[in-house]
């Protein structure tokens, strides 16, 4: 089992998988805030496409917060699982957004930093994170780059459980997963050095590949 030394390195680990993307006008790398930004750097760097974040908020039902039953993303897109939030009460439902939204909208402040919204009108988006335990995340930001007008939509990680690679497999139209360990453990298990990414890296990152 591969263990990465860092998120950079799981980068070009990946980069080596979308070689068919490289140089194209219409892609554009999407990192997932905050883990998959270095990731998505260096895939974005390798290939010689632009880089972006994608930032999504996740709408967790209260009492088991792992379980979504929507997400939010930018541009008041929001996506639900219907099956899931029709069992909810409305006042649970709008305390969850109403926090998850400010937030996001926080997040797309400091980011987007006076640059226009996301559009991915007519792209190929390659969202790309540090790993994927769960997949719920991931296949909210698939949902979301559609809503965005994404034309193809690629998931790209280094880890990730069975359950999540089935997932987004319903999802996305091309998954690149380089390893799913039948005993998948945390992520931050495949890595040497899994550090919180902080909001000023996210930001600096940004401004170095602007």
């Amino acid at each position: 089992m591969t263990t990465y030394r860092d998120r950079a390195e799981a980068g070009r680990a990946l980069a080596d998988k979308l070689t068919d993307l490289a140089g194209r006008p219409d892609v554009i790398v999407l990192g997932l805030v905050r883990g998959g930004v270095e990731v998505a750097r260096v895939i974005a760097e390798t290939l010689g496409v632009p880089l972006d974040v994608l930032v999504v908020r996740k709408l967790g039902v209260p009492y088991a917060p792992e379980v979504a039953y929507g997400a939010l993303g930018p541009g008041g897109v929001q996506v639900l699982n219907e099956m899931v939030a029709n069992r909810l009460g409305e006042s649970d439902k709008a305390e969850v957004r109403q926090r998850e939204q400010a937030e996001l909208e926080r997040r797309e402040r400091l980011y987007r930093a006076g640059r226009p919204p996301l559009d991915l009108t007519g792209r190929t988006a390659v969202i790309a994170d540090d790993g994927l335990a769960t997949g719920a995340t991931a296949r909210a930001a698939v949902q979301v780059a559609r809503h965005l007008g994404a034309a193809r939509v690629v998931v790209a990680v280094p880890v990730g459980s069975d359950q999540a690679y089935e997932m987004l497999a319903a999802e996305a139209d091309q998954v690149v997963i380089l390893e799913t360990p039948p005993d998948f453990m945390a992520v931050g298990a495949y890595y040497e050095d899994f550090h919180e990414v902080s909001d000023d890296e996210v930001t600096e990152t940004l401004k170095a590949t602007a």
